[in-house]
């Protein structure tokens, strides 16, 4: 039998047998946390004879979840399939369709995703005749999603002076009114949306005691993956549930907590050891990922923060390359250059597509990148874009299953009663929704009488639609998903409309619908799945499709991803791209001393992306909101030692085939590649990275010339308060006026004030 302590180091195998009462894991970047936390769970089933249905195992993905499960069963066999583990949704889901009844909900109760919800808020706001541009879904939707994680309720936001003055104050005075309708709406409707799955567990749990009671002796042993990145909500119904046994361990980083936008608290994790005094803390701080370069180089980035636990995060591995630092004068020069750079090491070192990276910090960045790859043949795939199940055919059939098995299901009967059309119109849709209201009964009740509402042919559309409904929904308890699925595909018409379509888009969608089908197929024919049923199937696509990275068509690509989308991934190589202030730091993370904190934890993150080498890229100007905007270097780039950094270039015979003169005018300012055994960066004739020093500039004056070391020479026209800070417009030679922060920009004062 293999042993859950196999191949464990001493800290590893620490957080593994460190089994009864709290504990808290801070496990560095590369440190092999998820072996650890398998290890623990393997070794309390195999060691300490643990019940595997006691077990409570929460992470954030479903990759997550599979890739643990998969090596617990490794060790301990088919047994680890007892363990509740899986996405803080996905097991709280589960509790939820177990206990519906106690909190007014059906068993079946539909879950909401994103489009869903903003579809709903859309017919609320038309309804309440209000104005779409202000209260636009996507920022209500993101207000009721925050008041939901910190565990207030539609009536209590609704109830609440302070809430309603700031709505006030955001000119959205009836956003309250429109939390309240849709929190009954979706109640009606007998369906959640994710938010819901939280803050109705918390509910339940709050108003039922018994049931609290019920699930906290059950759960004797409670493991928490990337605890950094719990909100309120998480963490509130982590703590109930650990009341009993108290045996609860968290597993995190705090250095790599990026997601407070989405409503993640860092001070879950800062403060873990206030809520529990006698809390054993293990350090894992051995990196096994990457050169000791980027480890070094990335503590001293993340060593600048303030708000952190502090470790000291080390590697055994090779020294390793130094970061190679690209500076191209545009956007596209940056696309061509990080393209150049990748065909040359992949050439040069018979590496694959897949072994390549580029991050960067906002979507948009992407463009650039693509249109130069694709000049060059280098195959690549977008992660985080759309997912398969987000694509309009896919939803639709989806949303036909959804509604056979949740007949109160009023998005999912909007997006399919006409869809492929039999004559039910917008009109008649929108006159059965007024009758429901009025007559105080559903939607689907006045369908099934259509002909006391309607006339004409729609009346009979109706009826029709409602009987293949009624017809399919009695098969559901007798019959898998799969045949369910089949069925309703073709007596919907869905699948014939898309036949027909003989374009190369309908081909494509007819295909998707296919493939859905397929997957279906593949759900049902599992031997390991208990429950083939319809209702299983479409929770598990719920949860797994919410907010995961996709890769729908595989194969040896080169990925391009934000870097939050990057989190949890490795790549030999590695390229962070628009390395400059204004956007790496976002100007939207300036506000405080935490946001910051919270862009420098992402700068962290990406750069322990990397196995190998890491290449930082700027620019001296970008093309931003349509204008050719000039750009400062990141401040992030100036805290990383110049010992760590080399400016890189990409050129050789290969790729001077594939581009003819940039490559020539970057050339000159390059020295040769550092050795990676080189202790200290020499300084770069263009840049001066290292021999620029810059001025006392405290008392900098308007008409004095100055010198930056990437703007050059320019003469300070005017310098005037921006709130807390100074700033300086300067005129430089050839690029025209910059205003500069001086609290961060780097001057060297060439002459006295002209004045």
């Amino acid at each position: 039998m293999i042993s859950s302590l196999d191949s464990l180091n001493e800290r590893q195998r620490e957080a593994t047998v460190n089994t009864e009462g709290p504990c808290m894991i801070i496990a560095g970047a590369g440190a092999g946390k998820t072996k650890v936390l398998t290890a623990r769970i393997a070794y309390l089933i195999q060691e300490k004879k643990v019940d595997p249905f006691k077990i409570l195992a929460l992470t954030f993905t479903n990759k997550a979840a599979n890739e643990m499960k998969n090596r617990i069963e490794q060790v301990v066999g088919s047994i680890a399939k007892n363990v509740w583990l899986g996405t803080f949704h996905s097991c709280f889901a589960r509790i939820l369709r177990i206990e519906a009844d106690r909190i007014g909900y059906p068993s079946n109760f539909s879950i909401y995703d994103t489009a869903d919800s903003k579809s709903l808020l859309k017919s609320i706001i038309k309804e309440m005749n209000l104005d779409d541009k202000t209260y636009t879904p996507n920022v209500v939707l993101s207000r009721i999603s925050s008041a939901k994680n910190r565990l207030i309720t539609a009536q209590e936001y609704f109830n609440n002076p302070l809430y309603r003055e700031d709505d006030e104050s955001a000119m959205k005075p009836r956003l309250g009114e429109i939390f309240v309708t849709y929190a009954k709406r979706c109640f009606q409707a007998g369906a959640m949306d994710f938010d819901d799955i939280l803050l109705n567990t918390y509910l339940l749990f709050n108003q039922h005691l018994d049931v609290l009671y019920k699930y906290q002796e059950r759960f004797q042993y409670m493991l928490i993956d990337e605890f950094q990145d719990t909100n309120l909500a998480q963490y509130t119904i982590i703590k109930d549930l650990a009341v009993v046994h108290n045996n609860i361990c968290v597993v995190g980083d705090d250095a790599q907590s990026i997601y407070a936008f989405r409503g993640a608290n860092i001070r879950n994790i800062l403060n873990f050891e206030k809520d529990y005094p006698n809390l054993v803390i293990v350090k894992l701080e051995q990196n096994y990922r990457s050169t000791q370069n980027i480890v070094e180089a990335a503590n001293e980035i993340i060593g600048k923060n303030q708000l952190q636990l502090k470790k000291n995060v080390w590697t055994a591995n090779e020294r390793g390359e130094l970061i190679g630092l690209i500076r191209a004068t545009t956007d596209a020069e940056e696309g061509r250059l990080v393209a150049a750079s990748i065909f040359e090491i992949k050439v040069q070192n018979q590496l694959r597509n897949e072994d390549f990276a580029v991050l960067y910090r906002t979507n948009s960045q992407s463009r650039a990148i693509e249109e130069a790859l694709r000049k060059v043949n280098l195959p690549y795939r977008m992660l985080g874009g759309m997912s398969f199940y987000q694509r309009k055919e896919v939803k639709d059939l989806l949303a036909y299953l959804r509604f056979i098995v949740n007949h109160n299901d009023e998005e999912a009967l909007k997006r399919i009663i006409n869809e492929p059309k039999r004559g039910i119109g917008p009109s008649n849709i929108e006159k059965m929704i007024l009758v429901a209201s009025d007559h105080g009964i559903s939607l689907w009740e006045v369908m099934c009488n259509a002909k006391n509402f309607l006339s004409g042919r729609a009346a009979e559309a109706v009826e029709e639609f409602a009987g293949m409904i009624q017809v399919i929904a009695l098969e559901v308890s007798k019959k898998d998903a799969y045949e369910i699925a089949s069925e309703i595909a073709k007596r919907s018409g869905l699948l014939k409309s898309l036949y027909e379509d003989k374009t190369v888009e309908g081909l494509a969608r007819y295909e998707n619908v296919q493939e859905l089908l397929s997957g279906i197929k593949a759900f049902t024919s599992n031997p390991e799945q208990a429950d083939p049923g319809l209702t299983n199937f479409l929770q598990d696509i719920a949860l797994a499709t919410n907010s995961e990275i996709t890769d729908e068509d595989g194969g040896d690509k080169i990925s391009l991803m934000t870097i939050h989308a990057a989190k949890g991934l490795e790549f030999k190589y590695v390229y962070i791209v628009g390395i400059e202030e204004d956007l790496f730091p976002s100007p939207l993370m300036l506000g405080s001393k935490e946001d910051l904190e919270e862009e420098r934890r992402l700068f962290y993150v990406a750069l322990t992306r990397a196995k190998k080498k890491i290449f930082l890229s700027y620019t001296i100007s970008r093309y931003r909101f349509g204008k050719l905007k000039q750009c400062e270097v990141s401040r992030f780039i100036g805290e990383i030692d110049p010992m760590y950094l080399h400016m890189s270039h990409a050129t050789n015979r290969y790729t001077e085939k594939l581009n003819t003169n940039y490559a020539k005018q970057f050339i000159n300012s390059m020295r040769p590649m550092a050795s990676p055994k080189r202790a200290k960066l020499q300084p770069d004739p263009s840049t001066n990275i290292q021999a620029f020093q810059a001025s006392d500039i405290t008392q900098l004056k308007s008409g004095m010339q100055v010198e930056h070391p990437t703007f050059g020479i320019g003469n300070v026209i005017t310098i005037e308060l921006a709130g807390a800070h100074k700033k300086a417009r300067i005129n430089f030679s050839g690029l025209g006026e910059k205003t500069l922060l001086l609290s961060f920009a780097k001057l060297k004062i060439l002459s006295s004030s002209k004045e």
